[in-house]
């Protein structure tokens, strides 16, 4: 069994790691050369952290995993994993075929068809683009007037991935938090005028829009990922004055503030979507139901090392921080082989 890893942060380093201390023979590949399918022919798997901030692992990540995958190699992630990672539109129709509890959400595909649904539906709404992760790309709309701007912008010039204006405000909160310095305050003031690399190539989204129902009084949410037969979870804080939790950095470990009901619906969901790492995201209804926000197959490694222990699918809990989540990714795959 050789693993071949393309080193990408993320999980990758941890990949690595956990190959070395355990003897398992593997090889850093580049997954942007242009032979890379060659240099695969000597491994029998493929582990890649993709993300959704490179416009190079958005251009063709999820079609060389998958063209592996079909060559009968073992890979991570799998299709079952990552075809829905960064696609909002996507995870609705998913979550909505297999009768997951997911807060109500809605996509048009015209102008009239949305403006039509808008008159007739109750506010606020929460818009969405269908990519973007820590809460970019998502506002409160309080209005049938805000939404139909929306929808005007959504079906002519569409809405740029990344605002240099948005990043700036981040950064400033987390400044006045104390969870940055001056220094990445001033990087944000740089990139009102250079834009990143992402910023550039990715082209605006427009053609369709995306709301889901807001779910008021919500505190904070529930995330729950699972890996394997194994279920670790954070709540997440919503930021001063502001529904969105992700990507605020605000976070709570102990295991007793984690409502295990959302890490039993984590688990059955996944039982049908069969993913081999997957994160949901959970708010509570007003009767106290946990519903799902979205879906990702990664996730941030650090935020998770300080979580007090680990659930198996059959709802035991075993106490510890020291458990390698990165480390399960490799056996299991392993294991499939």
């Amino acid at each position: 069994m050789k693993i071949a890893i393309h080193k990408s942060g993320g999980f990758s380093e941890r990949w690595i790691n956990y190959c070395q201390k355990n003897n398992i023979d593997y090889k850093i590949v580049n997954a942007y050369d242009s032979d890379i399918i060659k240099q695969m022919a000597d491994c029998d798997a493929f582990m890649w952290h993709h993300h959704q901030a490179n416009y190079k692992d958005c251009l063709f990540a999820k079609q060389l995993l998958f063209s592996l995958q079909q060559s009968g190699k073992k890979v991570f992630p799998n299709y079952n994993s990552g075809w829905h990672f960064d696609d909002k539109v996507g995870q609705k129709y998913l979550l909505e075929s297999i009768n997951a509890p997911l807060v109500p959400s809605y996509v048009f595909y015209t102008s009239k068809e949305a403006r039509k649904w808008i008159d007739k539906t109750t506010f606020p709404k929460v818009f969405k683009l269908r990519g973007g992760a820590g809460a970019a790309n998502v506002m409160l709309v309080h209005t049938r007037r805000e939404a139909k701007k929306l929808v005007y912008k959504a079906f002519r010039g569409g809405f740029p991935q990344y605002s240099g204006w948005r990043n700036l405000k981040e950064r400033i909160r987390k400044y006045r938090l104390g969870k940055t310095d001056i220094k990445d305050v001033l990087k944000g003031v740089v990139r009102l005028l250079v834009k990143p690399e992402f910023a550039k190539m990715h082209a605006s989204e427009k053609g369709y829009i995306y709301f889901q129902d807001f779910i008021p009084n919500n505190k904070f949410d529930i995330r729950v990922c699972i890996v394997g037969d194994k279920a670790f979870a954070l709540k997440r804080l919503c930021r001063k004055d502001d529904f969105r939790a992700s990507g605020g950095g605000d976070i709570v470990y102990h295991k007793n503030e984690i409502d295990e009901r959302c890490v039993k619906i984590a688990f059955d969901v996944n039982e049908k979507i069969g993913s081999q790492s997957i994160a949901f995201d959970f708010v509570f209804d007003k009767n106290n139901n946990p519903l799902i926000v979205e879906i990702s197959y990664g996730y941030t490694v650090a935020a998770y090392d300080h979580c007090e222990g680990y659930w198996t699918n059959d709802m035991q809990w075993h106490d510890g921080s020291n458990f390698d989540f990165c480390g399960w990714m490799v056996e299991n795959l392993i294991k499939s082989v």
